[in-house]
């Protein structure tokens, strides 16, 4: 009989095996979350090649284009102007405390333009038309109208993808600037008509800590973003597993996956676009 002391914990391999078994499954999300990075990247590859190489129909692009634009435009607006108000109203208690709501207008209007606004209409766009994308798309999958595109010698990629990754891609700055314009002026409307914050000291500090370098970060991160939606919604809906549920499937996994990748890139390019800042105008008047 082996001594106690040679016995194996049943705690201890209780514990091994659980960290094994978490290791495992962790592992395994992480092989799928870079496989899938590396799919989507080959996608976008073919798409870009392409777009080069003919130049898509007008007939497919104007659809798209409506599809993204114009039916976007009133969510987008009606939600930039609620965000600028909640931001007036969550802003101005903690300022005040500090002495500082003449800023307040600074504080606002660089948070839309920088950040809220093309992160909001990214968001948007992902729920609204990503989706929709991916179940469009899923759906020609599955009932096999994809097939009879290569049958009728149509490139998929050509005909379905090029035209909605455009209307992603030059649209969305669009949007992106309709959500800041909004909302400035539902904070602006709160600010100055409902907490009563001095018009002149509020228009002077937007103006003071907010510039052109400021618009022009949020425009490129939408930019980035609306091809990062029109990519992914594109990649699940061509790669759609059969039936209805597939289909709905695609389109949950497109949003998510899009809105995953917008937030990781977001901080990435903010990170970017700050040391820019600093390196080429260390001077620049900063809010704190």
């Amino acid at each position: 009989m082996a001594p106690a002391e040679s016995r194996p914990n049943p705690l201890l391999e209780r514990l091994k095996q659980s960290f094994v078994r978490l290791a495992t499954a962790w592992g395994g999300v992480v092989i799928g979350a870079i496989s899938t990075l590396g799919d989507i990247s080959l996608f976008a590859w073919q798409m870009l090649g392409w777009m080069f190489s003919a130049k898509p129909k007008k007939e497919t692009l104007l659809p798209n284009f409506y599809a993204v634009g114009v039916l976007s435009l009133p969510v987008v607006a009606l939600t930039g102007t609620f965000i600028g108000m909640v931001l007036a109203i969550h802003s101005y208690e903690q300022f005040r405390n500090m002495g500082m709501e003449s800023r307040l207008g600074a504080v606002i209007n660089m948070s839309l333009v920088r950040e809220l606004g093309p992160v909001l209409a990214a968001t948007m766009l992902a729920g609204r038309v990503g989706s929709a994308m991916a179940a469009v798309i899923g759906t020609m999958r599955v009932t096999e109208q994809i097939d009879a595109l290569i049958s009728m010698g149509a490139n998929p990629i050509h005909y379905l993808v090029v035209p909605r990754f455009l209307a992603c891609v030059l649209l969305i700055p669009a949007l992106t600037i309709m959500a800041d314009f909004m909302g400035i002026v539902g904070g602006y409307f709160h600010s100055v008509i409902v907490l009563g914050i001095d018009h002149a000291q509020y228009l002077q500090n937007s103006r003071e800590f907010v510039d052109g370098y400021d618009l022009f970060s949020g425009i490129f991160k939408s930019v980035i973003f609306g091809a990062i939606i029109a990519v992914v919604s594109c990649y699940h809906g061509f790669h759609c597993l059969p039936g209805a549920d597939g289909v709905g499937r695609a389109a949950t996994t497109a949003f998510v996956q899009s809105f995953v990748m917008i937030l990781a890139l977001d901080i990435i390019m903010n990170l970017m676009l700050n040391a820019i800042d600093f390196a080429l105008w260390p001077g620049r008047s900063k809010l704190f």
